[in-house]
This record gives C-alpha cells, structure tokens and sequence, in this order.
C-alpha cells in the first residue's frame, strides 16, 4: 500500500490524474491513533500558480511556496463542523432547542413555512432551502443578506435531503441573533480558544499569509487566484464569516478538534460538548426514506465511503471541504485521519482526490485495531 509520504506524493503526479497537472500542488496529512500521531507527510506547494493575460501558468522554481507541516488551509466545509459544535454547546447551556422553530429569531418568516424550521433541520441539510445561491450577482451587502432570508423552500421540512451551504449560512446568522455576538467571536469563545486552536481563525491577518495555501483563479466573480481570504463566492460576498465555511486551519488544529470529539467532547481537562451532545451529533438524523449515500448526524458524515473508504465500515464520521480537505473520526478504531490538499488551485475543475482520500483512510485504519467492545 505504501507509505502516508508515497501516497501523497503521487497525487503530484500527472499520471494519477490521468491529465496533464498532478491532482494537487501539495498536501498535508496526519494519522493519529489513541491521541497519538503515528504517522504526517507534507508534500509539494502551498502556492504553484499565477494568472497572467497569458492565462495560467506555474511559477518559476524560485517564486513558489512550499508546503509545511503547519500550513494554513482554508477548510471550506470542515467549517459546517465547527458550526455543529457551536450551536449544541448553546443546546447544553440550555439557550436553544434543536427542535423548536426558528420563527422567534427569523421575524421575515413569520406566518411562514419557513418559521417552522429548526436548528436540526439547518444542521442536518433537511431544511428545505437550496445548495447554494448567486449572491455575487447582488450589488451590496444588505441587498444579500435580504436575499438569504428571502430564498424560498425546494420541499417542505424534514421531507427531504439536500445538502444546503444555504442552510448552514442561516443557522449561523440565527446564531448570531440569538446570542448578540458576531459568529466568529462565538465559535472562537465556545471551540477555538478552549482548545487552544491558535491557527484556526476566520478573516486571517497578515501574519498568517506565509503559511497559507492558495485556492482558486476566481475572474468571474473579480477575484484573481485567491489567497487568504475564503474560497467560497457566496461566503465571501457576504463578509467572509457566515456559518458554511470561512475558517483557515491547520493540520495539527483540526487534529485536536477531532480528538475532542473522539473522546466525547472534552481533550485536555477542557469540555466543549457533553458525551450526549456528541453522541446525537454522531447519530444518524434521517429517516431510512431519505438515502443520500451515507447516513447524516448534526453536522458530519457518517459512513461515507466516498471519502472515508474503508473507515466507513467502523461507522466513521467526518466531513470533507471543497477546497480539498477531509477529516474522520472512527471511535472504533480510535483514530483521526485529517487530510489538507489545495486541489481547487488554480482551478475547481483540474482535479476530484476521492481516490486519494480513500488511500489516505486504508493508512489510517491500518494503525488501529478494531475495539471488541465497539
């Protein structure tokens, strides 16, 4: 099967990619298993291209940035994950209901279908709302908040699934209605700080640039190859911070935010979620009608081949990000597996890394064995 370093580096390869540029520039990965790291490998560039009037093109040898053990990636949808958390330690301390309706926080729905979702229909992507919206096309920022609480249901609550960065935006705004407090700083206080997440943040400064990894050319929505700020149009068109992505980490960060929900929602003598947080977020919310592929808790994955390969045999959780990012949990076999690629860089359409990440998940489960008791 070869080595964690092997397998990453024939991602580099045009030849995996059966086209003419490797799958990604570079990747990060780490293996752990019972709160120890047993395996990380860090391969090609964090940044590899520019744009140009002669369109894109690798930079020269000299110009490019390399990849690090601790290079900043902008996690796309891992972020719906952080959002999960946040919104059932809100559930713990008893300031919200994942099964009331939201009308009280969203006054446009009211005497609308709308009014009757809750915050596990927004988390468990059965809300009714859309995939995603245009909100580029809007000409300001308060002409797309409107939008988003103007955008009208596919299918009524709970009757069907559709995986809604829609919805995650929504429920992180409803957040930040109920408690008063921007999303970034509630995520931080509630998750980030207590872990001590330090390169895990929203809108990253200045000094963090070096170590971040480029995404995409973006031409069409006035952006050049976009580095350190969110890939995400609809994200970015609307601050940079909404609930469905926004947050820049790294490796060894989403490791121990894994780790805490592996053991249950605590690391280090720090709790972010009680055990029974953690086990309904583990638990699967959908009715056996709805068949998306995989089973669905609030907020991960569970059992999805697609990404999680043979982990999802032991019931494996976790969620992948567009940009090129995977993270599982397999309490069973006590492991993280947490792999970082820029895939989308320079372009969304050069690359699908299921194939990788599937790799990546045999390396893991070979570290462990399953647990009897499991």
């Amino acid at each position: 099967m070869g080595t964690l370093q092997e397998t990453l580096e024939s991602g580099l390869k045009a030849e995996t990619a059966g086209c003419d540029h490797p799958l990604y520039p570079g990747a990060v990965a780490l293996l752990m298993h019972d709160g120890a790291v047993v395996e990380q490998a860090t391969v090609g560039d964090a940044v590899l291209y520019t744009a140009g009037d002669d369109g894109l093109r690798p930079l020269p040898p000299g110009q490019r940035v390399p990849m690090r053990p601790d290079t900043v990636f902008d996690i796309a949808s891992l972020n719906k994950l952080f959002t999960a958390v946040t919104t059932l330690a809100l559930v713990d301390d008893g300031l919200v209901s994942l099964d009331a309706p939201v009308a009280p926080l969203a006054p446009e729905w009211a005497g609308d279908q709308r009014g009757q979702l809750t915050f596990r229909h927004l988390l468990t992507h059965t809300s009714g709302l859309p995939a995603v919206l245009r909100l580029w096309e809007l000409p300001t920022q308060a002409r797309r908040m409107a939008s988003v609480f103007e955008t009208p249901l596919r299918s009524m609550p709970g009757t069907a699934f559709e995986y809604s960065c829609v919805g995650y935006i929504v429920a992180g705004l409803l957040l930040e209605r109920l408690t008063g407090t921007r999303l970034p700083r509630l995520v931080s206080e509630t998750v980030l700080e207590p872990l001590g997440l330090n390169d895990t943040t929203y809108l990253p400064g200045s000094a963090l640039l070096d170590r971040i990894a480029a995404t995409e050319h973006q031409p069409y929505v006035g952006r050049g190859i976009v580095r350190g700020a969110v890939h995400d149009e609809n994200n970015w068109f609307l601050g940079g911070t909404a609930g469905n992505a926004g947050l820049f980490s790294t490796a060894a960060d989403l490791a121990r935010f894994a780790e805490m929900l592996r053991r249950g929602g605590e690391l280090d003598g720090q709790r972010i979620l009680s055990a029974e947080a953690v086990g309904q977020m583990t638990s699967d919310q959908l009715p056996l009608s709805l068949d998306p592929g995989y089973r669905q808790g609030i907020g991960p994955r569970i059992g999805d081949r697609s990404f999680m390969g043979v982990l999802a045999e032991h019931r494996a959780f976790g969620h992948t990000g567009f940009t090129g990012t995977s993270l599982v949990i397999t309490p069973r076999l006590k492991t993280v597996t947490i792999l970082l690629t820029n895939r989308v860089h320079p372009s969304r359409d050069w690359s699908v890394i299921s194939g990788i990440r599937q790799k990546v998940a045999a390396l893991s489960a070979e570290t462990a064995v399953p647990s009897r008791s499991g």
